[in-house]
């Protein structure tokens, strides 16, 4: 081996002595703050559970409507995610349950068909999302970009769904543009009290949810009491509470409303219509489904849903992880014990027939507000979902499906973050192109395709640094003067990037070939390399070094000096000593010791100063020193050397 080869140093591998036990207790994350679990750590989770629950079961029945499911399914969904996710769970504000995105998905492969499919792919996404953690799926390769441009689309999509809800119409429409053209075919039949109730239902759910943010100490200063303080601190808090409860409260008034209108024999509104009450059977999920006279066995269900089976399992490991690290406050998210866990959830929610389960934004806003310790306060969240069941559900008949579609809208309006696009055109146009293609594929041909498209770009964005490497162009001289070119490559180089890098590396020595000028391709950055890379750049090394050594290699690794060795043929392939670069102008660059003498002697005398030996020892120090002695022991010289050097990056 040269001496050029440099020794890498290997990455320190963690041990995996720890990982040696397999059962399911190694993942439950129960086990670390149980033990320190307090008093004060109950009440705030108490706080937190109840706060939240006030605001998952009203959006539990809207999530149901939206994925075309009746309110008992949507609570359902909200029972195994609270109560698994204590035990399992990594991050204290996710509250795993009902979301819009997931209603949608679901309601995206299952329309027109029975609950049994959507129960089937709750099971099916369940054991995806098992399946990518236990094999350590990274879901890091989607770009936050493409992440927000598919949501954003996600919202509108939710938005213009829910105008037929809002404007008291009924039809079918596949998306956004179907149902734009359906509203404008029907715009005569809008219900008028259906489209009165939701916009009042908008303006309530907007102007109480900003009074979390108001400010209650008006003319606070050092004069006010104590007793002045204390009730503007539970003013503060009582707004606040009335905000968190808006959705319950908006549902509680206009079910009221319709419910005394209903007795009165005036019925203006559409209603939810009648619900199942009573809690979930536990049972396996189904494997086969009457749909009219056809039969449909599992492989037929399978079909049916297509790529729903891995689509909405993605999407929802994305949700999930985005929404763990927004709430980690600086701490590393374990994207695995996350993704293990949500599995976890939707499969056992099959069992008392969930529909597809995931984090929601607005739980966790809502649980974080609300000062949660621990995810115990998922236990409190799935009590009161199953009081909700037990005994609310036949009131639940009432409730407007104007009101319903206004909760929806409002939870989902500010979900649509057109900011990121300015301020990604402003730094990355690349990042800012990824969002829009992604938002407009998503929002005109669903949500399945855009995801994809995002995907693909992201993939695209990813690859393309490493396939097309830059160079570096360094122009040097040595201290006699010698003329040399250095080609930096700025990382590894592997197949996509061997044609690349070749036909760049023979351009750079056709645009400065001149007097024979060596080129040395400085390998520091070139960590890894594969065989294609290896073989087109013995070629051209082959072809420039076929009369004299004119392409050389120096700081080359081990592990690339290996590759070089096991691929090619190493009589093609010439490395050099950083230190004595000068060396290589006298092996095959002059074709005789005469021409070489020559060289060197033009060389001493276009690039130095001569100072006698005998002048003052100072001036003598102040340059390096070359020693020269003529054939006849005559005089001694001091050779002052001017070393240059231009860089350009190609």
């Amino acid at each position: 081996m040269p001496a050029t080869v440099k020794e890498s140093v290997p990455l320190e591998v963690p041990s995996t002595s720890s990982k040696s036990s397999c059962s399911i207790v190694k993942y439950a994350t129960i086990v670390n703050w149980l033990p320190k679990y307090s008093r004060l750590d109950a009440v705030s989770d108490l706080v937190a559970g109840f706060s939240v629950g006030l605001t998952v079961i009203p959006q539990s029945i809207a999530y149901a409507a939206l994925a075309g499911l009746t309110a008992q399914y949507g609570l359902y969904t909200c029972l195994m995610g609270s109560f698994l996710y204590i035990f399992f769970g990594t991050i204290k504000e996710v509250s795993i349950g009902p979301s819009s995105l997931m209603s949608l998905l679901t309601f995206e492969y299952t329309r027109n068909m029975p609950a049994d499919f959507v129960v089937l792919l709750c099971f099916l996404a369940g054991c995806m999302e098992l399946l990518m953690g236990l094999l350590r799926f990274l879901v890091d390769f989607i770009s936050m970009p493409v992440t927000s441009g598919f949501t954003s689309a996600t919202s509108i999509i939710i938005i213009v769904s829910q105008l037929q809800g809002l404007l008291g119409l009924r039809f079918k429409a596949h998306n956004i543009i179907g149902n734009l053209i359906k509203i404008f075919q029907n715009i005569k039949n809008i219900r008028m009290p259906d489209f009165i109730l939701g916009i009042c239902s908008i303006a309530f759910l907007l102007f109480f949810r900003q009074l979390k943010d108001v400010d209650c100490c008006f003319g606070k200063g050092n004069g006010q009491s104590k007793k002045q303080n204390n009730k503007k601190m539970y003013l503060k808090k009582l707004l606040w509470f009335l905000s968190i409860c808006r959705n319950a409260l908006v549902i509680l008034i206009t079910a009221t409303i319709a419910f005394y209108l209903e007795k009165a024999g005036s019925s203006p509104f559409i209603l939810s219509g009648k619900i199942q009450s009573g809690l979930p059977t536990f049972s396996l999920p189904p494997f086969s489904s009457q749909v009219g006279n056809e039969t449909y066995t599992f492989l037929d269900m399978c079909s049916h849903l297509g790529s729903g089976i891995i689509i909405l399992p993605l999407v929802s490991i994305l949700a999930n992880v985005a929404i763990a690290k927004s709430f980690a406050c600086g701490s590393s998210v374990n994207a695995t014990q996350e993704m293990l866990t949500l599995g976890l959830c939707n499969i056992f929610g099959s069992f008392v027939s969930s529909m597809p389960a995931a984090g929601a934004f607005t739980r966790s806003a809502v649980i974080s507000a609300s000062g949660v310790r621990t995810p115990m306060a998922g236990i409190y969240v799935g009590t009161m979902t199953l009081l909700a069941l037990s005994f609310l559900t036949p009131y639940f008949y009432y409730i407007p499906r104007s009101t319903l579609a206004a909760v929806l809208i409002s939870a989902v309006i500010f979900i649509i973050d057109l900011k990121i696009v300015r301020l990604l055109w402003k730094g990355c146009k690349r990042d800012a192109f990824a969002a829009i293609v992604t938002f407009l594929v998503s929002a005109i041909f669903g949500v399945e395709l855009g995801l994809l498209v995002g995907a693909l770009f992201s993939l695209i964005f990813f690859l393309r640094p490493p396939a097309r490497p830059k160079i570096e162009v360094i122009q040097c001289k040595t201290e006699l003067g010698n003329k040399y070119i250095v080609l930096k490559p700025d990382t590894g180089i592997f197949y996509p990037a061997a044609n690349y890098f070749c036909n760049k590396v023979m351009k750079i020595i056709h645009r400065h070939d001149e007097n024979n000028v060596p080129f040395i391709i400085d390998c520091e950055r070139i960590r890894s390399i594969d065989y294609t890379a290896i073989k087109g750049i013995e070629l051209i090394s082959a072809n420039i070094n076929a009369e004299v050594k004119k392409l050389w290699f120096m700081n080359v690794s081990s592990r690339t000096y290996n590759s070089f060795e096991a691929f090619a043929n190493s009589k093609h392939f010439h490395f050099v000593d950083e230190e004595k670069i000068s060396s290589i102008f006298y092996d095959g660059l002059s074709n005789s010791a005469e021409e070489m003498k020559d060289q060197l002697v033009e060389n001493m005398i276009g690039h130095a100063t001569f100072a006698c030996a005998n002048d003052k020892k100072e001036d003598a120090e102040m340059c390096p020193k070359v020693m020269t002695n003529s054939e006849g022991g005559g005089e001694e010289i001091e050779l002052m050397l001017a070393p240059s050097q231009e860089t350009k990056q190609t």
